[in-house]
């Protein structure tokens, strides 16, 4: 499967979600939807499936934010990563099963009894792997799973690359993570990108003096999760793959980190993609409007805009972008931030294709990465205009 594609995605996510909902759930098949034809020994089959067993259980009844099973986070994020390595190996599998562990599943959804006997089956399952890898496993999870409200994103993803010197495939199972994670921002039946030719859509808007205005040829429906929240995510992905590339963390000869590395920014860039062409299509539908937001836009990234976290008192309205809508520890402030961003179309309109430059930044310089970002925070630096 092509790795960045929403189309496979849904795809992937309807094979699984139908499994799933049948009424006694087949696991050989659930685990040949995740791992492909690629070989594995019997005695890791067995494990994985009991993995399985023991993850139907244990997010039975809970859901995604967009109100899908939650179980279905971790099975994809597996087959993502079992389709980007050469090789399946048993350790890589049952971390990126089994990352959210001690995020997702808490004692308190449980009945006394009923988490008795999870816990045991989880325990019962490590005593199947070797002792040496149940070690490493205990310890991968530990590193994958963030800290409570104390620990920051930023802080949370730093001790994560600190620690992957020793472990490199945290970084694998981590881009494995936040590729599902960018895909599943919205509940689509295909991608609204489909029959869009995106940069020719661009390249009539700023050459042609009457291009036709782009009419989507779907009917806007309410979203459950808006543009605004989906930029956010856009923002965790950009501070994630700059924390990589500062500090080096994709080995040069693993390359399963590098296609993860290079789907999720594509992954990304197209989200970016459909956000901006959801609001020419339905809110912001005046062409000339839309070449004048982009030639701005386009002035502003050509002058180094995206090199950097910039100032907020700086003069452009793109300036202080990630410090002014994304940079709140405070949930509900958050929210408040992202929810005013949503409200205002035209800078939706310049962040959009700003966050398209940065990807597309990603994929053609490999030194690229947003200056000012690391595991302490965020911060602006002086504009350094080309």
């Amino acid at each position: 499967m092509d790795l960045h594609d929403l189309n496979e995605f849904l795809k992937l996510s309807a094979a699984l979600n139908y499994q799933l909902s049948a009424r006694t759930v087949g696991r050989e098949k659930l685990l040949l939807t995740i791992i492909g034809n690629k070989p594995l020994p019997e005695r890791d089959r067995q494990v994985l499936l009991e993995v399985l067993e023991y993850l139907d259980l244990a997010y039975r009844t809970k859901r995604r934010r967009l109100g899908t099973m939650a179980v279905l986070h971790p099975l994809r994020a597996a087959a993502l990563l079992s389709a980007a390595e050469d090789e399946l190996r048993l350790l890589d599998l049952l971390s990126v099963l089994l990352h959210d562990k001690y995020e997702d599943v808490s004692q308190t959804d449980f009945s006394a009894k009923d988490w008795k006997e999870l816990e045991e089956r989880f325990y019962n399952l490590l005593k199947r792997i070797d002792p040496t890898d149940e070690w490493y496993l205990m310890e991968r999870l530990t590193v994958l799973t963030r800290r409570g409200d104390h620990e920051t994103y930023y802080e949370y993803i730093g001790r994560l690359l600190e620690r992957s010197d020793q472990t490199p495939e945290l970084v694998r199972v981590k881009l494995a993570d936040r590729l599902d994670n960018t895909l599943d921002l919205r509940i689509d039946y295909r991608d609204p990108l489909e029959n869009v030719d995106f940069f020719g859509y661009l390249f009539g808007t700023l050459f042609i003096p009457d291009f036709r205005s782009y009419r989507p040829d779907l009917p806007h429906t309410p979203e459950l999760l808006d543009g605004g929240r989906r930029m956010y995510g856009l923002f965790k992905t950009a501070v994630t793959l700059s924390l990589m590339r500062q500090t080096g963390a994709l080995a040069d000869d693993d390359r399963a980190a590098h296609a993860l590395f290079e789907a999720l920014c594509v992954a990304s860039m197209k989200e970016a993609e459909r956000i901006l062409m959801h609001i020419f299509g339905y809110h912001r539908t005046d062409v000339r409007q839309q070449r004048a937001l982009l030639i701005d836009t386009m002035e502003y990234c050509r002058n180094g805009g995206v090199v950097s976290i910039t100032d907020p008192s700086a003069p452009h309205r793109l300036d202080g972008l990630f410090l002014e809508q994304f940079d709140f520890a405070d949930r509900k402030r958050r929210h408040e931030k992202l929810d005013e961003l949503y409200r205002d179309t035209d800078l939706m309109i310049q962040a959009a294709v700003a966050f398209i430059v940065i990807f597309m930044s990603f994929l053609d310089d490999p030194d690229y990465y947003v200056q000012g970002v690391s595991a302490d925070g965020i911060k602006a630096l002086p504009s350094d205009p080309v």
